[in-house]
């Protein structure tokens, strides 16, 4: 597959006003901060949004958003394989603030929930814990799990993927309301 065409922070600034930018993080995360105007569909639920993405692409060009870029770049290649062209904003969110951009933040929405990078590293981190502790006082295998977490987090750093964090983001406080993604799917359709 090929690499998505990337804006930087200033250029993507600089155009944000003719750009339809969509948020693939997670709900939580989202309203943590986001990119003004940016409309939040998280990565899991991107296919199911491919009508109105294709929509918004076919009127003007679409920029997808994530916290450090990886995600975002992940959804223009499912978009891309889908006959949607879209950039990524390099860097991400963390970028856009780390360049002195505003970020938005919702008011009344849903609360801010941990990036999700940290949520993997605090999952992994109890478990591994928890493995080692249960290894102490239970059983000698238990440290078997921490093993396991632990060839996880070499195998999402070789690959670019992370297993954990497709699990964690099905959480109820990582998942989108119904209404919300209904609204940011009609908000896709009428730009």
């Amino acid at each position: 597959m090929t690499t998505p065409t990337a804006l930087g922070t200033d250029e993507a600034r600089a155009r944000l006003h003719e750009l339809t930018v969509i948020d693939v993080r997670t709900p939580g995360e989202f309203a943590g901060g986001h990119l003004p105007g940016a409309l939040n569909v998280p990565l899991d639920r991107l296919e199911s949004a491919l009508p109105e993405i294709r929509g918004a692409a076919d009127r003007g060009e679409v920029l997808v958003v994530c916290a450090s870029g990886v995600r975002s770049e992940n959804a223009c290649r499912t978009l891309a394989g889908h006959g949607v062209t879209a950039a990524t904003l390099t860097g991400g969110t963390g970028a856009w603030a780390t360049g002195g951009h505003d970020l938005q933040r919702p008011e009344g929405g849903p609360r801010a929930s941990w990036a999700m990078e940290r949520q993997v590293r605090l999952t992994a981190g109890a478990v591994v814990l928890l493995g080692l502790l249960l290894g102490l006082l239970v059983h000698p295998a238990f440290p078997l799990l921490s093993a396991g977490i632990a060839a996880g987090l070499v195998f999402s750093a070789v690959t670019d993927t992370c297993g954990m964090a497709a699990v964690l983001g099905r959480l109820p406080h990582n998942r989108p309301r119904p209404a919300d993604l209904e609204a940011t799917l009609a908000a896709l359709r009428g730009r």
